[in-house]
Parts: C-alpha cells; sequence; structure tokens
C-alpha cells in the first residue's frame, strides 16, 4: 500500500500546486483570520473597560452624587443612577459608601448590603488607594466589564477624603454580540480570500504548466538529461546565448573547438569577454538567421551556423554551431579528388574509344603508317604536358586538375594550351588546395564554354603561371566574346551570369569568396579581337579577414 507522500508524487504537477498553493493559502488566512478576531475581541473588550472606567469617573465627580452619598439619600441616587444608566447604556450603575455598602443598585432589594456579596470585590483599591480600575466579573445581573472608581467629597481636591465608590458594569453579552458580528464579517473576508487564493492557484498552476510547455517535473529531467546528450554527441561546437548576451548553454566539443583550457567554465560568462569578435549580438537585434558562414574565430577559419531563439514573438537568446574549416576542407578535398578524377577518367575513355576507332579503322584498309603517326601524336602530346607539370607543378592536386581540365578540353574539340614556362613550386602549405584547383578550375570551365560557343571546334584557351615573388598568379585567357566594361565588377556577384541557363552567376562569385579570404584578388580585362583575361593574385603568405564572427 502505497504512502500518502507517494500517493501526493503521482499526483500532475498543476494539481500538486493547486494543492500546496491552496494550503498555504487557506494555513496564512487561518492565521491572519485567526489574529485579527483575537485581537479584535481584545480590543473591544479593552475598549468597553475604559469606557466603564471613564463613566464611573464622571459620574463619581457630578455634585449631585456626591451630595447623595454624603446625605445618603438612596431614593435621589437610585433615580439617579438609573437615569444615567439608560444614558450611557450601561448594564447597571451601582454607587456605594466609604465602606462598600450599597446606597443605588437596579435591585432594590440588594440597597444596604456588602457590594463585595456580589463578585467578592469590595473595591479596596478605589476605596483604600483611591485609584479607578477595571474588572471582569460574574454579578447578580450576569456577566460585565466593570468599571470603579472613588467618590470624593471634595471634586477639586485630589487628595479629599474618599466618601464613596461608583461601579459602572457593561453587558458582556452585549460585548459578544458585537463581537460575533465583527466576526461574521471577518470570517466572510476571510472565506473570500480563501476562495480568491484558491483561485489565484489554479491560474497560476495553469500558467505556469503553460509556461513548461505542458510537461511534468519528471519529464523535464528527463528531457534535461537528454538535451545534455544530445549535447555532448554532437561533433560541432555549439554556444547558446540569453538576451543579455551572458553563455547559458555550452558543450565540450565547443571548448575544444575554439582551443579554450578544458576547464574553463563558459556558463555566466559573457559572450564579449570568450569570443570578442562575435556577431551574435545582431541576431539579437535583427533576429536574422545565418548558415554556413565561413569566419574566424580565435585565429582558427570555422563554419557557422546563427538561429535566434524566440518565445512568441520575442527574441530571447542565440543559439551558434560551429566547427573547423579544416575537418569540412579534409571531405571536401577528397571529392575534389575523386570528382577530378572521375572526369578525366570519363574524358580519357570518350577520346580514346573515339581514337581507338581511328587507329582499328586504319590498320583494317592498310594504312599503317597513318595509325602509327596517329599514335606517336597521342603520345607525344600528352607525355610533353605530363613532363611539364611534373617539372612545373609537383603538387599532385593541381596538376592531376590541370590534365583533368586539358582532356575535357580535347574532349569539346579546344585546345588547354599550358604556358611551357610556367611555374608553380611554392604553393603555401595552409592555402586549402581544393579550394585553389576549385577557384583555377571554374576559371577555366568558363573559359572553355565561352571559347566554344563564340568560336567553335579547335578554339585555344591558355593558361599561364607564376609563383615568382610575393604572390601566386594565374591567368586563363579565352577566345570568347569577352566581358562588357559595364559587367566587370558585377561578374562576381552571386546570381550574376552571362549565361541564360539557369543555375549560372555560382562559379565566379566563389572564386571571389576564395581569393577575398586569402587576401588576394582576381582581375578580369578583355582582349583584341575577342576574348578575355581572368587574373588570379593569391598572395603567399595568407592573411584571410577576419571581420566575420560567430
Amino acid at each position: 500500500m502505497s504512502s500518502p507522500w507517494q500517493r501526493y508524487t503521482q499526483l500532475k504537477l498543476k494539481t500538486r500546486m493547486i494543492l500546496v498553493l491552496g494550503l498555504v493559502s487557506a494555513l496564512q488566512t487561518s492565521l491572519i483570520g485567526g489574529f485579527a478576531g483575537y485581537y479584535l475581541s481584545d480590543a473591544l473588550y479593552d475598549q468597553i473597560g475604559q469606557r466603564a472606567l471613564m463613566v464611573a469617573k464622571t459620574i463619581a465627580a457630578l455634585p449631585s452624587v456626591i451630595d447623595g452619598v454624603e446625605s445618603r439619600d438612596s431614593a435621589r441616587l437610585m433615580a439617579l443612577s438609573s437615569r444615567l444608566a439608560a444614558t450611557n447604556e450601561a448594564l447597571f450603575i451601582v454607587i456605594g459608601d466609604h465602606e462598600g455598602t450599597r446606597l443605588a443598585h437596579p435591585d432594590p432589594t440588594r440597597i444596604g448590603a456588602s457590594m463585595a456579596d456580589d463578585d467578592g470585590d469590595l473595591g479596596l483599591q478605589a476605596l483604600q488607594s483611591g485609584q479607578g480600575y477595571v474588572s471582569k466579573a460574574m454579578g447578580s445581573l450576569g456577566l460585565s466589564m466593570r468599571g470603579k472608581a472613588p467618590i470624593r467629597d471634595n471634586i477639586e481636591d485630589a487628595d479629599g477624603d474618599i466618601i464613596g465608590i461608583v461601579s459602572v458594569g457593561y453587558s458582556l453579552a452585549q460585548v459578544q454580540s458585537t463581537i460575533q458580528r465583527y466576526n461574521t464579517v471577518l470570517y466572510g473576508v476571510t472565506g473570500l480570500m480563501l476562495l480568491g487564493s484558491v483561485l489565484a492557484a489554479i491560474v497560476i498552476a495553469g500558467r505556469f504548466k503553460r509556461a513548461i510547455f505542458g510537461l511534468e517535473p519528471e519529464e523535464i529531467a528527463a528531457l534535461f538529461q537528454e538535451r545534455n546528450a544530445t549535447l555532448e554527441s554532437v561533433r560541432e561546437g555549439i554556444i547558446a546565448i540569453d538576451r543579455n548576451g551572458i553563455i547559458t548553454t555550452f558543450n565540450r566539443t565547443a571548448i575544444e573547438t575554439l582551443g579554450l583550457e578544458p576547464s574553463t567554465a563558459l556558463a555566466g560568462q559573457p559572450i564579449a569577454t570568450i569570443l570578442p569578435e562575435n556577431d551574435l549580438m545582431s541576431v539579437l537585434r535583427t533576429g536574422e538567421p545565418a548558415f554556413d558562414l565561413e569566419v574566424w574565430l580565435r585565429g582558427r577559419q570555422m563554419i557557422v551556423n546563427r538561429l535566434p531563439v524566440r518565445q512568441g514573438d520575442a527574441i530571447i537568446g542565440v543559439v551558434a554551431s560551429f566547427r573547423l574549416r579544416d575537418e569540412l576542407d579534409q571531405v571536401s578535398q577528397q571529392l575534389t579528388r575523386i570528382q577530378q578524377y572521375a572526369e578525366t577518367l570519363r574524358s580519357q575513355t570518350h577520346e580514346y574509344s573515339n581514337k581507338l576507332h581511328t587507329i582499328a579503322g586504319l590498320i583494317q584498309i592498310g594504312a599503317a603508317d597513318e595509325a602509327l603517326a596517329l599514335i606517336s601524336s597521342e603520345v607525344s602530346d600528352h607525355q610533353a604536358l605530363i613532363h611539364l607539370l611534373l617539372d612545373a607543378v609537383p603538387d599532385p592536386i593541381l596538376a592531376g586538375c590541370l590534365l583533368g581540365k586539358y582532356n575535357r578540353a580535347r574532349e569539346m574539340g579546344l585546345r588547354l594550351v599550358i604556358d611551357p614556362d610556367s611555374q608553380m613550386k611554392q604553393l603555401p602549405p595552409e592555402l586549402p588546395r581544393e579550394q585553389l584547383v576549385s577557384a583555377l578550375g571554374n576559371l577555366i570551365d568558363n573559359a572553355l564554354e565561352a571559347t566554344r560557343r563564340h568560336h567553335g571546334s579547335g578554339g585555344l584557351v591558355h593558361l599561364s603561371m607564376t609563383d615568382l615573388g610575393h604572390d601566386l598568379i594565374f591567368e586563363v585567357e579565352d577566345q570568347g566574346p569577352g566581358i562588357p566594361g559595364d559587367q566587370h565588377e558585377r561578374i562576381f556577384e552571386k546570381g550574376v551570369s552571362s549565361k541564360a541557363e539557369a543555375d549560372h552567376g555560382i562559379g565566379l562569385y566563389l572564386v571571389q569568396q576564395f581569393v577575398v579570404r586569402c587576401g588576394g584578388s582576381v582581375t578580369v580585362e578583355n582582349l583584341q579581337p575577342s576574348g578575355s583575361r581572368f587574373t588570379l593574385y593569391i598572395p603567399k603568405i595568407s592573411s584571410p579577414l577576419t571581420g566575420a564572427s560567430t
């Protein structure tokens, strides 16, 4: 059998909150109501007692009362006390002499008897000490609050002789009735407060439940554990900030990727302290997400995604994920090599298939000398190109790219001529090879396409390379129609292309992005009578831009 606590913990969060808040509100309301009732009763008793004492002192100072006591005129005092009791809404007014013997009483049969036979109080504090006081006692007329004051023979002399005593009583039944009326109102207000507290507890619990998307505490704990496990399982660094730019969430990969000490505590730190070059605060202001940005953080090139975190229409934070560009470069490098191999093999297969068919035909018709000449020419051209590449371009990736483009040109019926004086032996180790061949390949592909469209079969594309001086320089000349002068700048914008087909306008944009990242430049100029020349300048000492940020 489950215990009450176990049954309580099995309840829904909203039910638990309503019960707890309701019980707390009931306890608070009960304590406040009880204290208020007690304080009200005590204050009312004190007020009635002080009123009785004040009336008693006032009556004791009346000349008619002093004269009546001195003359022991009970009839006169009886009439006077009855009238004064009615005027002051008192239960009784009793007047006695200096020995405490009654001279006036609502019950005439008690006149002449001692005032002590009623409640045991002879009034010595008033008769002997001359001090008025308040007492509560059960008398012949019921439970009452009494005020007693001495009667002096001279009201102007505070030390005059005490000749009697006045006792004024107010029925506590009346006081209880008054307290009961006040308590009825108090209990009503307390009940309304309790009801309001319960309703407030229901509203608060409902809003709290909606704020946590209707989840139970156990579900939240499980999601928290899952979130931590997810953060630590991904290979990208993740950092989240709140609306004040304070880091709230991060994973271990973020620390490793940024090159921070393993013991670095990122939570609670301003993002500007950890990453001064970050741009996350702009996302807080604009709410614009960004994906696959190439930026430099702490001296490392990274790929960054930024996404604002929204709550309703308000932006309450930003999440950034990032990884080293080197990791993507490794994958890109492998894909680039595979693409180069595939393109080279495809071109060679297509070209050599045609050449083999031609050689086979020449042999069949008995033209052996012509077949040998064709074979010698083919071998000679390739051997010359291979010797040039081995001598001038020792980097296998760049050499493979050029060989593939050479075969591609021949497949298109064109010729790619590489300047025999070209030399490219001093490629910086940190220069991304796959990005270099991608940029150079885009320029050669554009040159081949422009030449084929404008010149047709037999057109030439010239390539020259040099690593003399402080820059690597690549020049690509085509026999196309040229680039209009007003397009020399716009041709490098994303989506701008001289081709009518869709999905163009990307290649030169990527070339421009590459050379800018390397701190270099790319220029274009028209040739006479037709054609254009694209020139790449890439510094041997890389100086990448650091303006981009997370």
